[in-house]
């Protein structure tokens, strides 16, 4: 029998959406202190970022770097699922949201090599924007949260690392991960998607997000499957995880979260990993964006951080 502790959060109301829709960009008119789309690496136009600091103070400000999800393929730093994030600006905490390159474009590693780079350039570049260089957390939702994820247990893993992207005198190790309803095993998730009924089980197709991103039909190649499973790189000094998923997701079986979680504890132990699963919730929505739900993930944060 397994065991875990999991916190039940209680959700009836059923989140809509229509798969693939690009968010709408979020209205940063009313943040005093932003610097916008400075690069942080060279390869591509996407490698960007965009820097939030809370209105008052002299810092360092502790880091929430922010991951956008959208199946590897498409959405922005500035789109809607930064809300959440930029919750933190009230709770004393500087906020980097970034683009990386989508499976258009280019396939993984670039992705990881792409968060990496941009953790690297927080730390090298602390000073001038008031960053707290040793206290970075990553937050990530959906594909986002695979990256984000991917990061924290893989520290310095150089195959997932390009180095001539810059700042190479710099870690890209974090303190801190929150794993919003991010994959993790991609060839587990068509048998768990049949036995929870919740989804299609179609990301095994050639056409699928995951075989797009990794370059082949994920079946053929399990080699490069395992590399972008963020369970490959756990190790005992991977910084803590608050990961959350709900129950009837269609899309990331809920099973991918619980079976990481189970890994984590086993190598980090129960005090470094959490894990909430939101009852009858589907992939992602307002359920996540409560006050709620957002004041475990910042005591979570203020916990390490702070």
């Amino acid at each position: 029998m397994r065991s875990f502790t999991i916190i039940l959060i209680a959700s009836f109301s059923v989140f809509t959406s229509v798969l693939f829709a690009q968010p709408a960009l979020v209205d940063m008119s009313n943040i005093k202190r932003k610097w916008l789309d400075i690069p942080y690496a060279n390869l591509s136009p996407a490698e960007k970022l965009d820097i939030y600091l809370p209105d008052e103070g002299d810092g360092p400000f502790p880091v929430i770097i922010s991951i956008h999800g959208g199946a590897f393929m498409f959405g922005d730093k500035a789109d809607e699922q930064l809300n959440p994030m930029l919750k933190g600006l009230n709770h004393g905490y500087a906020i980097v949201s970034i683009n990386y390159r989508m499976s258009g474009e280019a396939i993984f590693p670039a992705n990881i090599n792409d968060v990496k780079a941009a953790i690297r350039w927080v730390k090298a570049n602390a000073a001038k924007y008031k960053f707290s260089p040793k206290r970075i957390a990553l937050w990530g939702g959906s594909s986002g949260a695979n990256l984000a994820a991917l990061a924290g247990t893989s520290g310095d893993v150089k195959e997932l690392e390009d180095m001539s992207m810059g700042n190479a005198n710099q870690s890209s190790r974090v303190m801190a991960v929150v794993d919003w309803f991010g994959p993790t095993n991609f060839l587990l998730m068509d048998e768990q998607l049949k036995e929870t009924g919740n989804g299609k089980p179609d990301k095994s197709e050639a056409n699928s997000p995951l075989s797009k991103v990794l370059g082949q039909k994920i079946t053929e190649i399990p080699a490069k499957v395992k590399m972008a499973n963020p369970e490959s790189y756990i190790t005992s000094d991977d910084p803590p995880f608050l990961i959350e998923h709900g129950t009837k997701d269609p899309i990331v079986p809920t099973q991918q979260s619980v079976l990481f979680y189970e890994k984590l504890v086993k190598v980090l132990g129960k005090e470094k990993v959490t894990l909430h699963l939101l009852e009858g919730v589907q992939h992602g929505g307002k359920e996540f964006e409560t006050p709620e739900n957002l004041q475990i993930v910042f005591s979570f944060l203020d916990k390490i951080l702070k």
